[in-house]
């Protein structure tokens, strides 16, 4: 009867570590974030580096996390030379993310509800760009295997939520061919290890 007594705390200690979270480190240079910006012409898309980040993960299922994002690293792809570099100046000035004064923004997970058994969730959570924090929500896949976790999504958003008007149709009149869409694309990759 005692030896039970004594075995019944370590079962219960031994069943709650299986739904302590785990935290992955976001490895940087393995994980990714795509911009695409549209406007009446046609789009842009470019890059933006992570800084850090980690995903936390229990019982098999992604639980939460957050990613820091590099403002000053963004690039564009689809110009060269001069273009690319007056686009990339533009994106950093004042007009847009200020990077200068906002050098990084951060997303951070506040739920991630399964959709089904194949790694696809509902992401919802925390935006911030330019001191602005907004809730955002996107669907992403994410996967454990062995002593890494890997995550892909899509997240739309509305840049005008962030006070970044440059440019928009819905504050400006008379812009014609030179309208930019307020809402932008990342696709994002991050890859985690323990």
């Amino acid at each position: 009867m005692k030896r039970l007594l004594l075995i019944l705390p370590l079962l219960a200690l031994l069943s709650m570590a299986a739904y302590l979270p785990t935290n992955y480190n976001v490895d940087t240079a393995a994980s990714s974030i795509v911009w695409t910006g549209y406007k009446v012409t046609g789009k842009h898309t470019g890059t933006v580096k992570i800084k850090n980040g980690n995903l936390a993960w229990a019982d098999g299922k992604l639980t939460g996390g957050s990613f820091e994002i590099d403002m000053t690293s963004i690039t564009d792809t689809d110009l060269e030379g001069e273009w690319a570099a007056k686009l990339v100046g533009h994106l950093k000035s004042e007009d847009f993310f200020g990077v200068d004064k906002f050098p990084s923004s951060k997303f951070v997970i506040t739920k991630a509800i399964p959709q089904d058994t194949k790694g696809n969730y509902k992401i919802i959570g925390n935006l911030t760009i330019k001191e602005t924090t907004k809730e955002e929500k996107f669907f992403a896949n994410v996967s454990e295997s062995g002593d890494k976790v890997t995550a892909t999504g899509k997240m739309t958003i509305d840049r005008s939520n962030y006070n970044v008007r440059y440019g928009s149709g819905s504050f400006f009149d008379g812009l014609g061919d030179k309208t930019i869409y307020d809402e932008f694309d990342l696709q994002i990759s991050l890859v985690a290890g323990k």
